[in-house]
């Protein structure tokens, strides 16, 4: 048997023993990643399987490669209405707060480890980064749903924040070992890593959508491949460079998962479980790199630094730059919470050992025991605190999902899944009163096991799945319809700048309950009654009335009769539309 054989089968034992760990999660209350590193550490030389791995250079490789795949996919599930919405307090928490953290937490490991005060920095600037996977797969496990706002800030910075946390200890560790000046080349530094890496994340994503939308490809499985290595091609080019591979391949993610291409819920599924897979493996391998008895050594200064880490670095650096944007003091004390360290700290632990420091094994064993330590008291309090805070609100809507039929690929039509909820516009009305735009088809109801054939007089109800085709253009005028409550949604401004197409026998009360829209008419009446009231029969193509603000147009015609109607605002809409 060759060595390679007993690699193999070991790896497989370790990932599955990984995967089925993930199940007590919700359990016990504690993030998968620590569950992962105690798997890694049960195997590992003082462990029950007596693994013996001791290769900080392979960890390193590995660690590295698994990071980027879990960036890739973190930016591939970013929507760039999240980032616009939020990217200045989030940039500030990923940027400045990092530093802040580092610093504060430095100077408490500099007196209780007695370092050299840059020894010390760097410890905290290996900490100084957040897990956003661990933060919000115990937010889904636990049902967990917090405001727009609050939860866009925790996942773009935790999402960002990785880039100036490697920053910081790769220019300590320069600063250490290779004696650079911490003045020019350090800002030089700076520059370098964040200017190279944005720009060859954003030319690689702007690339790799170009190009899949373009090359034909035999097989589809091939497409899958082909963005993956755009992604590692990102972080490749852009280290290679002397950039951040991690803001880079962050960078191509959002890209990408904010741009249409072909076989794109498959390439997202893909990509999930490569990252899981990324995960699981990393957390392992470093749980098999640690030495479980080495960790008794450090527990009290560990202990100190964690809880220095938690209740005073974290909070005094978030508190100013979250009341500077506004964030209430329950908002601002759950985002100081939820500063749950993960993966890239234990990586970054790695660095001192490559770099050749003295002490290096001392901050490794620290960094650890300091992850741990944060992972599982934050972790199995993070839901509990945001119940104690009041911002846990309901769930939202399930949003609605673009079914992929690869045999469409060339054909500029959607079949789109909607789930209705008991307040949707639809609740209780039947499909013909749902005022579609024309040219959208209801392809299939389902209602838990049973199939509803869509004629016009099905009542929909609440849990509803609809199966609807449609147009790419129609989307946002059918998401209103199916997604939006009977409160004034944030989405109508889109009828504020877009023409609505409906057929002419379209009621007016229809109009009114599916798009809010006001036509000051009988709500009995259809579209084309009201046409033919105000031109007193002399319509033709392209005649135009207007009704308060809103503009109805005849787009065609059969005979005398009118088909096809289109809607729109005129005089400053979205102020109507704010005042409803």
């Amino acid at each position: 048997m060759f060595a390679i054989d007993n690699i193999i089968l070991v790896s497989a034992i370790l990932i599955l023993l990984g995967v089925i760990s993930s199940k007590l999660s919700a359990r016990v209350g504690l993030p998968v990643l620590v569950l992962f590193l105690l798997v890694g550490m049960l195997a590992g030389e003082d462990g029950i399987a007596g693994i013996s791995f001791d290769n900080a250079e392979a960890a390193h490789a590995l660690g590295t490669l698994a990071l980027a795949i879990i960036l890739f996919d973190g930016g591939l599930q970013t929507p760039t209405s999240s980032i616009k919405q939020v990217w200045k307090p989030a940039s500030a928490l990923a940027t400045v707060g990092v530093l802040f953290t580092a610093i504060i937490t430095g100077l408490v490991a500099t007196y209780i480890l007695d370092l050299p005060i840059l020894q010390g920095v760097l410890l905290g600037a290996i900490v100084g980064s957040t897990d956003a996977a661990a933060v919000f797969a115990l937010l889904r496990s636990a049902g967990i749903h917090l405001n727009k706002k609050l939860k866009s800030t925790l996942e773009i910075e935790s999402a960002s924040n990785d880039p100036m946390a490697i920053f910081l200890t790769v220019g300590l560790l320069e600063m250490l070992v290779n004696d650079m000046s911490i003045g020019l080349d350090l800002l030089q530094l700076f520059a370098q890593q964040m200017g190279v890496g944005a720009i060859c994340g954003l030319l690689i994503g702007k690339v790799s959508v170009w190009f899949i939308n373009r090359i034909k490809l035999n097989a589809s499985g091939l497409y899958l491949v082909m963005v993956t290595a755009f992604g590692l091609l990102s972080f490749g080019l852009s280290a290679t460079l002397g950039g951040s591979g991690f803001l880079a391949v962050f960078i191509t993610g959002v890209i990408l998962g904010n741009s249409k291409f072909v076989y794109k819920r498959g390439i997202f599924l893909f990509h999930d479980g490569l990252a899981w897979l990324g995960q699981i493996t990393m957390f392992v391998v470093l749980g098999l790199l640690i030495n479980p008895s080495s960790l008794v050594d450090v527990w009290l200064e560990g202990l100190l630094i964690a809880l220095a880490l938690i209740f005073v670095a974290r909070p005094l650096a978030v508190a100013p730059i979250l009341k500077l944007f506004g964030f209430n003091n329950r908002e601002t004390l759950f985002v100081s919470w939820v500063g749950l360290r993960g993966s890239v700290p234990i990586i970054l632990a790695i660095f001192p050992l490559l770099f050749g420091l003295s002490g290096a094994e001392l901050i490794f064993n620290v960094v650890f025991f300091v992850v741990l330590i944060s992972a599982t008291l934050q972790g199995s309090t993070m839901p509990w605190m945001a119940k104690k805070l009041n911002l846990v609100e309901p769930p939202p809507d399930l949003a609605a999902a673009t079914l992929e039929i690869t045999a469409l690929n060339d054909i500029d039509i959607e079949i789109v899944e909607y789930t209705l909820s008991d307040v949707s516009r639809v609740s209780g009305r039947s499909l013909s009163h749902a005022a579609l735009p024309e040219s959208v088809v209801v392809a299939m109801i389902t209602r838990g096991p049973s199939i509803i054939p869509p004629r016009g007089s099905t009542k929909l109800k609440a849990n509803d799945h609809l199966f609807v085709v449609l147009k790419p253009d129609n989307r946002p005028f059918v998401d209103l319809v199916f997604t939006a409550t009977d409160k004034t949604n944030h989405q109508d401004s889109h009828l504020a700048h877009n023409e609505l197409k409906v057929k002419g026998v379209t009621l007016v009360g229809d109009i009114f309950y599916s798009y809010h829209m006001h036509i000051d008419a009988p709500e009995e009446i259809s579209l084309e009654e009201v046409i033919n009231q105000k031109l007193s029969g002399e319509v033709s193509k392209g005649a135009i009335v207007v009704i308060g603000n809103v503009q109805i147009r005849v787009i065609t015609m059969v005979h005398t009769r009118i088909v096809t109607i289109g809607l729109k605002y005129l005089n400053n809409p979205e102020k109507r539309l704010l005042k409803q």
